[in-house]
C-alpha cells in the first residue's frame, strides 16, 4: 500500500522517496488539526446536553415533591409592565444644564465678552474701547457702530448680557482737551481741534447748541454727540 502511494507521489507530484515519506507524516497531523474544532465542539454539545437533562431532571423531581418552581411566562412580563417600574429599577433623568449668570453688559470687560459666540479676543477689545469711550449707551443698537459687528453677533450679545440704557461718564467739553474728546467714538480728530479752538477764542459752551455757531458743525451732528457732553 505504501509503496503505491510513494509511486503516485513520485509520478504526479515529482516527489523523491524522503519527501514522500515527509509528506505521508505531515498529512495526518494537518488532517488531525482540522477536525479538532468539529470534535470540540461536539463533545460541549454533548456536555451541555447532559447538563441540561441533570437539570431538567432536578426540576420535575422538585415539582414532584411540591415545591413552587417558577417559570417565566409572557403574561408575567405583561404583568409586570402594568406595574410602577420605579420601585425596580432606578430612574434616570437627564439634568438641566446649569445656566451662567447674566452680568450687566457694561460690567463685562473684553475677556468675559467673549463668551458670546462670533466674538473673539480682538472684537471684544473693540467693543470695550466704544462702550468706555462713550461714556455709556443709549441704546443697543448704537454696538452696530463698532467696527466688524453684525447683527446676529449683536442679537447674541444680550442673550448673554442684561442691558439698562444709561451714560455712567459724559464728555467735559469746557474742560478737555484735543486728545481727550477725540478719543469720543463720535468725534473724530479734526472735529475735536476745531472745538477747542472755537471754545479758546469765544469762552465757554453753554449747551450742545452752541456748537452750531461753529459752521461745519450741523443739527443732525450736534443732536448725535450732544446726550454725551457736560458744560459744567
Amino acid at each position: 500500500m505504501k509503496s503505491k502511494i510513494y509511486f503516485l507521489l513520485r509520478t504526479y507530484l515529482g516527489f523523491s522517496r524522503r519527501e514522500s515519506r515527509g509528506f505521508l507524516l505531515v498529512v495526518p497531523g494537518f488532517l488531525f488539526l482540522y477536525f479538532i474544532p468539529n470534535i470540540y465542539s461536539k463533545f460541549l454539545y454533548n456536555r451541555n446536553l447532559q447538563h441540561h437533562v441533570e437539570y431538567q431532571r432536578v426540576i420535575d423531581s422538585m415539582v414532584q415533591a411540591g415545591f413552587q418552581v417558577y417559570k417565566p411566562h409572557l403574561s408575567d412580563f405583561d404583568s409586570a409592565n402594568s406595574q410602577d417600574t420605579t420601585k425596580r429599577l432606578p430612574a434616570y433623568q437627564r439634568r438641566d444644564a446649569p445656566s451662567l449668570n447674566k452680568l450687566d453688559f457694561f460690567e463685562a470687560d473684553s475677556i468675559v465678552l467673549q463668551i458670546v459666540p462670533g466674538i473673539g479676543q480682538t472684537m471684544a477689545g473693540r467693543i470695550v474701547k466704544f462702550r468706555d469711550g462713550m461714556g455709556g449707551l443709549l441704546a443697543k443698537e448704537q454696538l452696530l457702530d463698532v467696527f466688524g459687528m453684525k447683527e446676529e453677533v449683536l442679537e447674541r450679545i444680550f442673550e448673554y448680557f442684561d442691558f439698562q440704557p444709561g451714560l455712567y461718564r459724559k464728555l467735559q467739553i469746557n474742560q478737555a482737551d484735543v486728545s481727550e474728546i477725540a478719543k469720543h467714538p463720535y468725534i473724530n480728530y479734526g472735529a475735536a481741534k476745531v472745538i477747542v479752538a472755537y471754545r479758546q477764542q469765544h469762552g465757554r459752551y453753554a449747551s450742545a447748541e452752541d456748537l452750531l455757531k461753529v459752521k461745519i458743525f450741523n443739527q443732525e451732528w450736534v443732536d448725535r454727540i450732544g446726550p454725551y457732553l457736560d458744560f459744567d
